[in-house]
């Protein structure tokens, strides 16, 4: 399938929105978007937020009308990581699977936390850098368990298919081997970047370790059926909104949201980014 994207509004302001389109029709990339690239190959889908080195949080709106990408925000500001040194901005191209959700009501046997009702996050590690509203296949190779005030916050590691290095690697230890320190820089970097803006560090499940292929698939599973129960209705929605243009649910389909969630555009100028943005925090006690 072909995707591309509809953009509204200028980067760094309150109004900047990235929607997904499927042959000039803007559909849901948390509902409309297939999991499943090619099942038989277990190659995903893999919804691009945050293109690698760059700092603006991106991510798919929950709740609003056919989920487009907008950069989060915190007490009406923009958010943005910092850079801990040695990194700059997020180190791999971050994004999620769609038709995917951690279930806030349930709490996982191994982390012994609740889902944070997210559809589940991606760490794609190839060369090739993304940009916002893209749509990779991709393998996965494994997954680490954040815990984030509580919640369960699972960290999908992957490569695109198309990458160089994508046939070689099939499993968590390949990206050690291949790709030396990544894993290490990977978890050093969730841990730390809130720091900068006054926050603890973070923690993880299974004391940081990546699990494997075979268990990361389990979790997209788990998370798989929990999207299906929640768009079926069997699970609360809560502020979700399920409006998509593909799934064929009637109480939720609607080709008249589509269009009037991504009409007109938006004529103000952007701002001056930042310039703090371009500060290195040094973390004192990093496990270098």
């Amino acid at each position: 399938m072909t995707y591309t994207t509809r953009v509204v509004g200028q980067p760094d302001t309150l109004d900047y929105r990235v929607f997904i389109e499927k042959d000039g029709k803007v559909i849901s990339p948390f509902h409309d978007i297939p999991l499943f690239a090619d099942k038989p190959n277990r190659v995903y889908n893999m919804v691009v937020e945050i293109p690698r080195w760059t700092n603006a949080k991106m991510e798919i709106s929950k709740e609003d009308k056919l989920n487009p990408i907008k950069q989060d925000t915190k007490k009406g500001k923009l958010r943005y990581v910092r850079n801990a040194f040695p990194h700059h901005g997020y180190i791999w191209n971050y994004g999620a699977l769609p038709q995917t959700w951690e279930d806030p009501s349930h709490t996982n046997t191994d982390t012994k936390c609740v889902g944070d009702n997210d559809p589940i996050d991606v760490c794609e590690i190839g060369e090739a850098i993304g940009y916002t509203g893209q749509v990779k296949q991709v393998k996965v190779l494994g997954v680490m368990a954040l815990i984030d005030e509580g919640e369960t916050d699972w960290k999908i590691l992957a490569i695109d298919v198309n990458d160089p290095l994508a046939a070689k690697m099939n499993d968590v230890e390949d990206i050690e081997r291949y790709m030396p320190g990544l894993l290490h820089a990977t978890n050093e970097w969730f841990r730390i970047y809130k720091i900068p803006d006054g926050k603890p560090e973070n923690q993880f499940a299974f004391g940081g370790e990546a699990k494997p292929m075979s268990y990361a698939l389990d979790v997209v599973k788990d998370t798989a059926e929990a999207w299906t129960g929640l768009v079926s209705g069997k699970t609360s929605a809560g502020d979700i909104d399920l409006s998509n243009t593909l799934l064929g649910n009637a109480s939720t389909v609607s080709a008249a949201v589509a269009e009037e969630a991504a009409a007109g555009g938006v004529t103000k100028a952007a701002p001056n980014t930042d310039q703090s943005l371009h500060k290195w925090f040094f973390i004192s006690g990093s496990k270098i």
